[in-house]
């Protein structure tokens, strides 16, 4: 949803509507200047990198839009969404990455922009380096992380959001499932909708449809993303200068950008994506290797698996795609992608290593396992059990898929971790994907495989 403002300017720059009205729009940005002073950073690559970063300004909502849509209590001052977006030097193709807000993070010697103190290298959560040090600190922290250098930096709050939405005449969104959520107060049955802005806020926003928590919500974020490029570039919205202007002000007035970011940048990108479309873009979110890492003084965090995390800003920085689909067996489908769950798995038969296996098979269908297997207490278990925290309930029910004959059992208190106790009757496991073929944070997507049919 962040970068609807720039993809909103480039078609309309690329229908050729004028200069003079581009030239308006810049005027309205506010600048800021994160790579003031900056050294020692990472090669440019091909094409262009944007960090795009949602912060949580609610001040302009009424009292009666935040009861209605649960947006009480103070924002946080630090960045609620922060995505990498790589416009590829052939300006035909846009990799959408997801950061997730709650990964571990490290961030340079900087100066605290509020307390004025000195701070060296130290760890914290991704989200906390912009009320530490701003739009500098994070673009500094991202590059550390990434080894991508950053082009352009565009930051908006999301007390416009409702308004864009509106403005655009709602946007389409459909969910193969009942999506409902009490913080938010989204309650959606399965189907298509016609989301409305106050209805789009509250599904970007909500954590708390499933297991997924933040990953889901940032899903659902890349999602509406999609379907709002759908909206933008099919309705011929963009290209009525009266309905693009009110757009603009429905949006720019919260919108800060580095001072490179101008009017030429704009039209040499309209010119190059006059035929963008939803199936040219494609998303992704950071590989995660530990979903619960803790850390003192800050909690718990989400670790980056390096490896996967390395081979993916690889492809950003040689400007390659990131879809790359391979013909595959049939899989069973299920409500929860193996990407989203955890598992613990514990052998309870006397066969040595058979624990280890049916992690290692486990793993490789997409499942998060501790890829820590141990004994079970009992060593004497015939039918293979998941146990599962009643919580977890669907998660438990894909799990189970993939393990067919096993048996679900619920144990009040165990927790998001799930536990597979492998029994004699253990054949193999089967493959599962998720019904919705965009689940799977480590998964990409491209937008016209996430938009209504």
């Amino acid at each position: 949803m962040r970068t609807v403002t720039t993809l909103s300017v480039v078609v309309l720059a690329s229908a050729g509507i004028g200069h003079a009205v581009v030239t308006n729009l810049d005027a309205d940005i506010a600048r800021v200047d994160p790579f003031k002073d900056m050294k020692n950073r990472p090669e440019g690559g091909n094409g262009m990198n944007v960090l795009l970063v949602g912060t949580d300004g609610r001040d302009r909502i009424t009292p009666e839009e935040k009861e209605k849509y649960r947006l009480g209590g103070a924002p946080c001052h630090c960045t609620d969404t922060i995505m990498i977006v790589h416009i590829s030097e052939d300006r035909e193709r846009a990799s959408i990455v997801s950061l997730p807000r709650d990964s571990y993070a490290e961030t340079p010697a900087h100066t605290d922009q509020i307390t004025g103190k000195r701070h060296e290298p130290h760890p914290v959560k991704l989200n906390a380096a912009y009320a530490e040090g701003g739009p500098q600190l994070t673009v500094r922290t991202v590059e550390n992380m990434t080894h991508v250098k950053i082009d352009h930096y565009l930051e908006v709050d999301f007390t416009s959001f409702m308004k864009t939405v509106d403005v655009l005449g709602g946007v389409e969104i459909c969910t193969v499932q009942p999506l409902k959520d009490s913080y938010t107060g989204l309650d959606l049955p399965a189907g298509s909708h016609a989301l409305s802005g106050g209805q789009a806020l509250q599904y970007v926003r909500s954590r708390h449809v499933d297991s997924a928590s933040d990953l889901g919500r940032m899903q659902r974020q890349q999602r509406f993303l999609a379907a709002m490029i759908e909206k933008a570039t099919s309705s011929g919205v963009l290209l009525n200068p009266m309905k693009f202007r009110d757009i603009t002000h429905a949006v720019l007035g919260s919108v800060r950008a580095d001072k490179a970011f101008g009017t030429d940048e704009l039209l040499d990108l309209g010119r190059a994506m006059r035929n963008f479309s939803p199936s040219s873009s494609e998303f992704t979110t950071v590989p995660i290797g530990e979903m619960a890492y803790a850390v003192k003084g800050i909690g718990s965090t989400l670790k980056w698996d390096r490896a996967k995390a390395a081979k993916l800003f690889r492809a950003l920085r040689e400007d390659e795609p990131l879809a790359r689909h391979k013909a595959r067996g049939k899989a069973l489908r299920v409500d929860v992608a193996p990407q989203q769950i955890r598992v613990q798995v514990e052998n309870g038969t006397p066969t040595e290593g058979l624990g280890r296996r049916v992690d290692s098979a486990l793993a490789r269908t997409g499942f998060l396992t501790t890829r820590l297997p141990s004994n079970a207490a009992d060593r004497t278990v015939r039918r293979t059990v998941v146990a599962y925290d009643p919580r977890w309930d669907r998660s438990a029910r894909s799990l189970a898929a993939a393990l067919p004959g096993s048996e679900l059992r619920a144990v009040k208190g165990q927790g998001p971790t799930l536990k597979v106790i492998t029994g004699a009757d253990y054949k193999g496991v089967q493959r599962v994907k998720a019904a919705d073929p965009y689940q799977g944070e480590f998964g990409v997507v491209t937008g016209d495989q996430v938009v209504c049919p």
